[in-house]
C-alpha cells in the first residue's frame, strides 16, 4: 500500500514538473484573439508539446480597457515567455471613452507600455497588427484598422519587437479572395446578419497559420515551439 502511495506521489510530482517546463505563449487581445471568436484556440493548436498557450483574450477589450479591467495583471501573473499583443478593433471611435484610444498618442503608449512590462518580467513581446475587417468596397478592403496598425508598425520598429502584421496580410488574402470566398471566413451572426469582423473554425485556422508563417520570419525562438 505505502508503496503504491509513493508511485502515485512520484507519477504526479513527475506530471507537475513537466507542466512547469512547457514554455508559455499568452496571448492578449480583443475578440478576434478569442478561442471562440477568433485565432487563439487554432493557434494553439498549433504550438508543439513543449509549450502551453495562455489565451487572457477577451470579446470588446481595447488595449485601454484590458489592461483597466485587470486582464493584463493576469497575463504578467502567468509569467510567459513570450506574450503575444493585437488590439485595434475596439480602439477605435464609437466604442465609448473606457475603451478608446488615439492611434498617434495613447494607443501609441498603451503599447509601449505592456511592451515595457512584458520585458520587465523577462517575457519577450510581439506586436500583432489587427485583424482586418472583411468589409470591402468596389471589391477591395476598407481598411478602417490602418490607423492602428500603422501606429503598432512604428511602436514595434522603436522598440525594436518583432511585429506579426497580420493587418496588411489580412488585406492582402482578402483582397485576393474577393467578397464571396472571404464570407466562407464568417461565423454566424446574430439576428441573421453577417458577421465580417469575428471568425469561425476555417477562418482561425487560415489565419493562424498565417501567424505562424510570420512568427518564422520574425521570431525564431518562438518558432522552434510550432509544429
Amino acid at each position: 500500500m505505502i508503496a503504491r502511495l509513493v508511485l502515485c506521489a512520484l507519477f504526479l510530482a513527475s506530471l507537475l514538473h513537466a507542466a512547469d517546463t512547457k514554455t508559455r505563449v499568452a496571448l492578449a487581445g480583443d475578440s478576434t484573439v478569442t478561442d471562440k471568436a477568433g485565432w487563439g484556440a487554432a493557434f494553439a493548436k498549433l504550438l508543439s508539446p513543449d509549450a502551453e498557450c495562455l489565451n487572457f483574450a477577451g470579446g470588446g477589450q481595447s488595449s485601454k480597457s484590458f489592461r483597466d479591467s485587470g486582464n493584463w495583471k493576469k497575463v504578467i501573473d502567468s509569467k510567459p515567455a513570450f506574450i503575444l499583443i493585437q488590439f485595434g478593433h475596439n480602439d477605435m471611435p464609437g466604442k465609448g471613452p473606457k475603451r478608446e484610444t488615439d492611434p498617434e498618442t495613447t494607443y501609441r503608449q498603451n503599447l509601449i507600455r505592456y511592451i515595457e512590462e512584458a520585458r520587465a518580467i523577462g517575457a519577450k513581446p510581439i506586436l500583432v497588427t489587427s485583424l482586418a475587417r472583411r468589409t470591402f468596397d468596389n471589391g477591395k478592403i476598407r481598411g478602417e484598422l490602418k490607423p492602428w496598425a500603422d501606429a503598432a508598425r512604428k511602436v514595434a520598429a522603436e522598440q525594436q519587437v518583432p511585429l506579426v502584421d497580420l493587418f496588411a496580410r489580412s488585406v492582402d488574402l482578402h483582397n485576393q479572395l474577393g467578397v464571396t470566398a472571404s464570407d466562407a471566413f464568417n461565423p454566424p451572426g446574430k439576428d441573421g446578419k453577417a458577421d465580417h469582423t469575428h471568425l469561425n473554425t476555417h477562418g482561425a485556422e487560415v489565419i493562424a497559420k498565417i501567424i505562424a508563417e510570420e512568427l518564422g520570419k520574425v521570431a525564431p525562438e518562438l518558432a522552434k515551439l510550432l509544429k
